[in-house]
């Protein structure tokens, strides 16, 4: 799972698409390292909102770079939910390729998570 913000979006000054050039190779070839068949790469894509109006299209200039980079690599795309005006919040179950969205909203967005459970005796390491 990558998650990267291009400074200046895909056609930002300087090359800043390198930066997640850079993050996608590292993910893919780790990816590979462990195991992984690059012909068997498939990739779901989440983000690029427009989270405040009147900034920069930098979000939805991140969501076509990952497209386009996926799409020059080979890695078929079999899921993608982008734009908008609202965060997310990703569940990915990396075994069974499976991930959740929710939506996030003014109301939820500074949702503190439930505490731990209370700790048993036993401590495993």
């Amino acid at each position: 799972m990558n998650h990267f913000l291009l400074p200046e979006g895909a056609g930002g000054h300087g090359g800043t698409d390198s930066f997640g050039a850079n993050a996608m190779e590292l993910l893919i070839n780790g990816l590979i390292q462990k195991g992984a068949r690059r012909d068997h790469l498939k990739a779901k894509v989440f983000g690029g909102a427009a989270l405040r109006q009147g900034l920069t299209s930098v979000g939805r200039d991140n969501g076509q770079f990952v497209l386009d980079y996926l799409s020059k690599e080979g890695i078929p795309c079999v899921g993608q939910s982008l734009g908008g005006s609202s965060a997310r919040r990703i569940e990915f179950e990396p075994v069974t390729g499976n991930a959740r969205q929710k939506m996030v909203t003014d109301q939820n967005l500074h949702e503190v998570a439930p505490p731990p459970p209370p700790a048993s005796d036993l401590e495993l390491f």
